[in-house]
């Protein structure tokens, strides 16, 4: 399918509320998919972050541009159609303090260290574009921004002297009601990951800007909100951050 195309459908998709069949969104490998995510950027406004998620078993992580207009502040409210899914995952999410272009080597931690000032609790509403589940494509499913909806993010904390997915002691609150909590639920290497993500986001085109929040995978899962309003989350030590979806 040509880029244009599969753009289209997707901004069809998220404009209209409505789920595109998944089996239309002929994305057939991973630089389709990552091309048709620079497209709908492009349309929905400036890059304010990244996802990056990794399985921590040595494959290549997978990240999606994140929209600004997509990235609000704790306390804020969700409304309208397109929150039908309403998934939820709790991360870790780091700032990005400067410019940064790694140019053609991955960075290691204590360079990395130089580029974020602080850290983030964070929550990420998923939403996916496509229907007619399951999607056994995983392209199309990387195409659609990798299912993101919007990024909650809670206040700035400095960068600790040591920081390990693995060790982060995670909750989540849904109507007061506590639905899950872990600790190390992410599996994934978290400097590795990042160094992985920063030289792929410099070669696409798209070097990390001041400014800018990478999230870097669930701590918990992916739980449902359901019927529910009112979402709180914690990372033990790092702080608290919640939103709401309108009734």
């Amino acid at each position: 399918m040509h880029i244009a195309a599969a753009t289209q459908l997707l901004l069809d998709a998220r404009h209209s509320g409505l789920a595109l069949d998944w089996r239309r969104l002929a994305v057939g490998d991973a630089e389709t998919a990552y091309a048709v995510q620079d497209a709908q950027l492009l349309r929905l406004g400036p890059v304010g972050g990244w996802k990056v998620g990794s399985k921590g078993d040595g494959s290549l992580p997978g990240c999606a541009a994140l929209p600004a207009s997509g990235i609000v502040a704790s306390g804020s409210e969700l409304r309208g159609p397109q929150w039908r899914m309403r998934g939820l995952e709790v991360e870790l999410a780091l700032r990005v303090g400067r410019d940064y272009d790694p140019g053609e080597q991955e960075p290691d931690e204590a360079e990395l260290r130089t580029v974020f000032d602080a850290i983030l609790p964070a929550i990420e509403v998923v939403e996916t574009r496509l229907g007619h589940p399951p999607c056994t494509n995983p392209w199309a499913g990387m195409a659609d921004l990798q299912s993101h909806g919007a990024l909650i993010i809670g206040a700035a904390q400095p960068l600790p002297a040591t920081l390990s997915l693995r060790q982060i002691v995670a909750g989540l609150h849904i109507d007061g009601q506590g639905i899950i909590r872990t600790t190390g639920g992410n599996p994934a290497e978290l400097w590795t990951m990042l160094g992985w993500l920063a030289l792929h986001c410099a070669r696409r085109g798209q070097p990390w800007r001041g400014g800018q929040i990478i999230t870097t995978g669930s701590c918990t899962g992916l739980q449902l909100a359901r019927g529910g309003r009112l979402v709180a989350a914690a990372l033990e030590g790092i702080g608290a951050v919640s939103f709401s979806f309108a009734a």
